[in-house]
């Protein structure tokens, strides 16, 4: 049966470091601390008194001062794993941990989940062909020698880089190994642990060259795992769950999270709030139960997005400076048919092309699979149409060889409807509203990703009042933009009146608009 050896990098709160190491060694696992040689003395000394007697706990042998992007925190790491690797004989599973860091499962799942999986757990993705780092100095962290914080020592920092870059004293990776980048909180092997061990005696080269890079913790052991281990043993994720703000800042864990945590596929989560006292009781008792069940729908991530979104109101894509005096064409007239069933806009789109022989064409800017003609690359992916969507529309225009045509869109895409209302050409809306059915939701929840097979019935139910909201919320923001133009069907409308916005809309005659509205099943789920 998998034993883990918790590997406990932390620098404050000396009392919940001491709750975490007595609960987490309580069911038979054990730990190895390192605390920061920057934290005060009394609370090392608070700490190694209070779990003197625990034999499943171990500190590093040596303390050294960290800070963030340094080697340091490879090198604390390292201290750590080596005095549980020696402490600790039986232990079959390195796991790195923060104090912050909590389960979210109970100990008998963790340990049948590592029995059931013998592989290695730790991002690690190409570091030049990913797009893990989003911005700031990628190949510069590697080819240029270190030496500085940039956080506490920025001008140094910075001084050294650019004499460096002005010198050109750039220097080579080492030939046999291919850097990898990912998350520091991983979960490997015993196996795989003695190997990395026994490479950093070996290798100088490696250390030397890991020593000066920045932020190595990103980088040290995701590297040297796929150097070491076959592929195949290597499953490229963390089990701790964790989340980043639009501003890369880990979104913090609170009393209200529990439920959302334990449906979620990972063992451990970070961050828990210093003032989450009920969640981090709960969790903590959560951990010796034995008889614990878990429902696994893994939709935290796909949540947090939807719920933190709700609030943001603004254009995703600034205009671009040669569009500027585009336009679609004024004698140009662009209909846009506007629904959250996309269903039922392709049903109805597919009648009015029937009765008008208008061009239609789907959601165009929300499927990738949206049929388009070959315009040169133009219409390759969603976010290539979006960026150059005036570009598009009148490619659309001129391969149809037409002055109408007809598109769908979803109701969230109010920065398009703005752009394309602001065009001089002529815009039409036909805001399509359907009822929806607390089934109709769930469906939408689940294929969006808001919640799974396995998500709680409460859960759902807590979830549907802000869905409901969310597409109320869409519909509102339409019409507060007063845009001109703008009709609005109702799938509650009686016939006559869907029969008058459609007539307005398409500028056509009552009876073809009644043909159209008399489609079989127009509205069905």
């Amino acid at each position: 049966m998998a034993k883990i050896a918790f590997i406990l990098l932390c620098h404050k709160d000396p009392d919940a470091i001491i709750h975490q190491a007595e609960m987490l060694t309580a069911m038979g696992d054990c730990m190895a601390i390192h605390f920061d040689a920057r934290a005060r003395p009394e609370d090392f000394a608070r700490i190694r008194q209070a779990l003197a007697d625990n034999p499943n706990v171990t500190f590093a042998r040596k303390r050294i001062r960290c800070g963030w992007g340094e080697w340091s925190l490879v090198q604390a790491t390292l201290h750590a794993l080596e005095a549980a690797v020696d402490r600790f004989p039986r232990a079959t599973h390195f796991y790195m941990l923060s104090g912050d860091c909590m389960a979210i499962k109970s100990a008998r799942y963790a340990h049948g989940f590592l029995d059931n999986h013998d592989a290695d757990f730790i991002e690690s993705f190409d570091y030049f062909e990913s797009d893990w780092i989003k911005t700031g100095m990628k190949e510069e962290r590697l080819i240029y020698r270190h030496f500085f914080n940039e956080r506490t020592q920025p001008r140094r920092f910075y001084t050294s880089y650019r004499l460096q870059q002005r010198l050109g004293l750039t220097r080579q990776i080492p030939s046999d190994i291919q850097v990898q980048i990912g998350s520091q909180w991983w979960c490997l092997r015993r196996r795989t642990i003695e190997a990395i061990l026994e490479l950093t005696r070996k290798r100088r080269d490696v250390m030397r060259f890991f020593r000066t890079t920045w932020i190595p913790d990103e980088t040290f052991f995701q590297t040297l795992v796929r150097h070491l281990i076959p592929e195949a043993e290597i499953e490229t994720r963390t089990l701790t769950f964790l989340m980043f703000t639009d501003y890369g800042m880990p979104v913090t864990f609170y009393n209200d999270h529990y439920d959302l945590l334990l449906s979620q596929d990972y063992l451990f989560a970070r961050k828990i709030s210093g003032e989450a006292l009920e969640l981090k009781e709960r969790l903590g008792a959560l951990y010796a139960d034995d008889q614990a069940a878990f429902q696994i729908s893994n939709e935290g991530r796909n949540l947090f997005s939807f719920l933190t979104g709700r609030g943001r109101i603004g254009r995703r894509f600034a205009s671009r400076f040669w569009e500027a005096e585009s336009t679609l064409g004024r004698e140009r007239e662009l209909m846009i048919v506007i629904c959250k069933k996309w269903h039922v806009a392709k049903r109805l789109l597919e009648r009015i092309r029937q009765a008008t022989n208008v061009p239609g064409i789907e959601y165009l800017f929300n499927e990738d699979d949206t049929y388009l003609p070959d315009l040169g690359g133009i219409q390759a992916n969603v976010a290539k149409r979006t960026r150059h969507r005036r570009a598009l529309m009148r490619m659309l225009f001129d391969y149809y060889e037409t002055d109408r045509l007809i598109v769908c869109m979803d109701p969230g895409e109010i920065d398009l409807l703005q752009d394309f209302c602001g065009d001089r050409s002529i815009t039409k809306l036909l805001e399509v509203q359907c009822n929806f059915s607390d089934d109709y939701l769930i469906g939408h929840a689940m294929r969006v990703g808001l919640a799974g097979e396995q998500t709680p019935q409460d859960t759902l139910q807590r979830l549907l009042p802000t869905i409901r909201s969310d597409m109320t919320f869409e519909s509102d923001r339409i019409r507060d933009e007063a845009f001109e133009n703008h009709y609005i069907m109702r799938e509650s409308d009686s016939r006559d009146h869907q029969v008058t916005m459609l007539t307005r809309f398409l500028d056509i005659s009552p009876e073809k608009a009644q043909v159209i509205t008399e489609t079989d099943h127009l509205f069905a789920d």
